[in-house]
């Protein structure tokens, strides 16, 4: 069984069962060695952080936000806002079960806070500002407390003038691993892709750039980043399967991700494994959101092979006059490639919530013309956040969102402290299943998801995850209470 299960509250558990399934096949144990060349992933590996508690079941570490000059390649450094001086902070690993402590200090000029994207954390440990925590000040100090209880890839970042402080550097993955997965791939990357903009002199970008204009479309940096690099460099032996754990960290930015061709096989997503593996020639990633995928890059011994962020169109400006990114590169080992293999075939039982007197939840998304004050305010049902009501909820309830997407810029929704399922048109659950806290909204489309409201009451904000937006008012509460639903 797939271990989280079995600390889901009662009425999640009802309301999604989780198992974990793997085929077994000959071979299985010998593909859990490593079919890389030595120290492959050297040009790209994550800083990890330190875990000071010999407890095998506590994770606890010392996290300091700070400015420090960082080398992003290319003969560039860039005085950047980080978290323990790297750029991504250091990579956070737990297993499922886990109580994850994290002693927090601010040294940065501004106040800040720590936000578990994704973790079903207390409300206590969110991260909003004067909703769920003061704000850090500087030279100050917060202790984050709570425990892991799903396995997948999962990150962390300020919710104190987000836009601005993600765009500056502040961002890192925290990954909770099940051993009994079952994925059976030696060879793992955490991935995190994000921009960063800077002049010839390291100095980052104004966080208001383009003014107005910048708000609505929302800014991306010059520099596209893979695990803090500029085009880094990867080993391969062709034709050797690697397990990617991909998220964006960008502020605005999709990756639309192209392998000269090659396949992706989806086996997860926000939540952690899917129902059922997938595979893709392109691999879409929306900023918050993240991906597990099993890659098997082939190429000629000694050649490369390039990882390309291909145009998307989000709305408009972000495929006119543009060409595709390079992400990073593989490099292929003199050794023969390897003949095709096929991959695990992993699966996972998910069984959807029941709809039966669900409560519908109805959300418009707008971009009205300039307010009085001349500047663009995106609107939730007519409101912009700072002059919204909160939607309501009780614990034990079940909604049906279906949010509406009436501007020409697409919207990543971001939900904190629950996971949804997505449905279609007929609010049958989409193929093949999987659990989400960030679902993007097309440009003047409309998604639809369903959420169980199990546990812990308090105000949980959701918004769009391109930062600028949700600072431009994309961004509204559920004030969840206690007691059953009427």
């Amino acid at each position: 069984m797939y271990s989280e299960y079995i600390f889901m509250p009662m009425q999640w558990r009802a309301a999604a069962c989780v198992a974990l399934l793997l085929a077994a096949r000959p071979g299985a144990a010998a593909e859990s060695a490593s079919l890389a060349p030595a120290n492959w992933d050297q040009g790209l590996r994550l800083a990890e952080a330190h875990d000071r508690n010999p407890d095998p079941k506590i994770v606890e570490i010392d996290l300091t936000a700070r400015i420090a000059d960082v080398e992003v390649g290319n003969n560039h450094s860039v005085r950047a806002w980080t978290y323990d001086g790297s750029l991504p902070g250091p990579l956070i690993r737990a297993h499922v079960g886990d109580r994850v402590i994290v002693h927090f200090t601010n040294d940065l000029p501004q106040p800040t806070t720590v936000h578990w994207h994704g973790v079903r954390v207390p409300i206590e440990m969110d991260g909003v500002p004067d909703v769920s925590q003061p704000e850090v000040k500087t030279g100050e100090t917060f202790t984050y407390d709570f425990t892991v209880r799903d396995a997948g890839l999962y990150w962390y970042h300020p919710h104190v003038m987000s836009a601005a402080q993600v765009g500056f550097g502040l961002y890192g993955a925290l990954l909770v691993e099940d051993p009994d997965d079952g994925v059976g791939i030696a060879d793992q990357l955490t991935l995190v892709l994000s921009d960063i903009g800077f002049d010839s002199h390291g100095v980052l970008d104004s966080p208001d750039t383009g003014g107005s204009a910048g708000t609505v479309f929302g800014r991306e940096g010059l520099y596209v980043l893979a695990n803090g690099k500029i085009l880094p460099t990867i080993r391969a032996r062709s034709g050797a399967p690697q397990r990617w754990r991909i998220v964006n960290a960008a502020r605005s930015r999709f990756f639309y991700l192209d392998l000269d061709g090659q396949t992706f096989t989806v086996i997860g997503s926000d939540g952690g494994l899917q129902e059922r593996a997938e595979t893709k020639d392109t691999l879409l990633v929306t900023p918050g959101e993240r991906m597990d995928v099993i890659v098997s890059p082939t190429g000629p011994a000694g050649g490369t092979l390039t990882l390309q962020a291909a145009l998307y169109n989000r709305g408009y400006g972000s495929v006119e006059n543009r060409v595709p990114e390079n992400v990073l590169t593989i490099a292929f080992s003199d050794d023969p490639p390897l003949p095709k293999q096929p991959l695990p075939d992993v699966h996972r039982e998910i069984v959807p919530p029941s709809l039966a007197g669900a409560t519908h939840v109805d959300m418009v998304l707008t971009l009205p013309p300039l307010a009085a004050t001349g500047k663009s305010e995106f609107q939730v049902n007519g409101a912009p956040f700072w002059k919204a009501r909160p939607f309501l909820a009780k614990v034990g309830e079940t909604q049906i969102w279906t949010v509406k997407n009436d501007t020409k810029w697409a919207h990543p929704i971001h939900l904190h402290g629950f996971f949804f399922l997505p449905l279609d048109e007929h609010l049958q659950p989409i193929r093949p299943m999987a659990w989400k806290d960030t679902l993007d909204v097309p440009m003047e489309g409309t998604i639809r998801f369903v959420v169980v409201f199990d546990e812990r009451p308090g105000m949980w904000m959701f918004h769009c995850h391109i930062l600028d937006h949700a600072d431009g008012g994309l961004m509204g509460h559920v004030h969840l209470q206690p007691g059953a639903p009427e």
